[in-house]
């Protein structure tokens, strides 16, 4: 009774800094009154890092646990560099090198969600090519590792960017060999940019049934919660503080009483860090 209660609760969070090191974020959020949260595992804009110390993982599995955060509420994210469907050689061999990395970090800190952009075309290969090689760069990845799940984010669809539709993600998932390690992150954000509407009560419903027809809730592993400095539809990746943009508060009133958003950990990435403690508590309220 205790864990089903547990399914039926918001996780709502913030991304947190690991400055001075990952052990930091735990108590980052914390002190925001986050349930949830999400970090980068190394510097999010180099390739390499210094590997953990021993003194990293401990205190971060000691702070994790003495402030209540579980596993499965804390959405790893990996570095904006890597480009799992990338047409080029070696850039596609150093960002799977990357990923694997990535998800090594994740094993060692004890986390089971690995969050990342998919990939881009560049404009080179066509794009079932690209989410094809997206696929197999996860199954190399997962063949390696074990327990933690690789979460896909659906994309605003700028550039040549894939992950905007919910067909893609569809796509990437059906190439995954292990089902069971496979997963998505929706980004509202991203999902109004990138054309549905999730702006209007109607809009909304038709978009998370569309969601479970072509992807499913099954596959939900984490949300972003971003209002949109931009249109729907408009293809361009900018966050804004919620209820100051183009979506509106409602869309976050329609989430945070929806039950198919339980569970998971709903992530505030919105452009100021100082307002996260106020947004979490008005998300609450709401």
């Amino acid at each position: 009774m205790k864990d089903r209660n547990k399914k039926n609760m918001k996780y709502v969070g913030a991304h947190m800094s690991i400055s001075g090191g990952v052990e930091n974020a735990p108590e980052r959020a914390h002190r925001i009154g986050a349930k949830a949260f999400a970090m980068f595992t190394k510097n999010q804009r180099q390739w390499l890092a210094h590997p953990y110390t021993a003194d990293n993982i401990q205190l971060f599995k000691q702070r994790c646990q003495a402030y209540g955060y579980s596993a499965e509420h804390v959405l790893a994210h990996d570095s904006y560099l890597i480009n799992l469907g990338s047409p080029d050689k070696d850039a596609l061999e150093k960002s799977r090198l990357a990923f694997l990395d990535e998800m090594q970090r994740c094993e060692q800190l004890g986390l089971i969600l690995l969050n990342f952009h998919p990939g881009s075309s560049l404009k080179k290969i066509a794009d079932d090519e690209c989410l094809r090689l997206i696929s197999e760069s996860i199954n190399i990845t997962l063949d390696k590792t074990k327990n933690v799940c690789a979460v896909i984010e659906n994309t605003a669809g700028q550039g040549s960017n894939l992950g905007y539709s919910f067909e893609h993600l569809a796509y990437i998932i059906d190439g995954v060999e292990d089902k069971s390690r496979v997963g998505v992150c929706i980004d509202t954000c991203h999902t109004f940019a990138a054309g549905y509407d999730l702006k209007s009560e109607n809009g909304f419903n038709e978009t998370f049934e569309h969601f479970e027809d072509v992807v499913g809730f099954k596959y939900l592993r984490g949300m972003h919660m971003n209002d949109s400095k931009k249109g729907q539809g408009a293809r361009v990746d900018r966050h804004e503080v919620l209820g100051k943009g183009e979506l509106g508060i409602d869309t976050f009133k329609m989430i945070m009483n929806d039950e198919r958003f339980d569970g998971i950990p709903l992530i505030l990435e919105t452009p100021d860090e100082d307002n996260w403690a106020e947004e979490i508590k008005m998300l609450y309220n709401l």
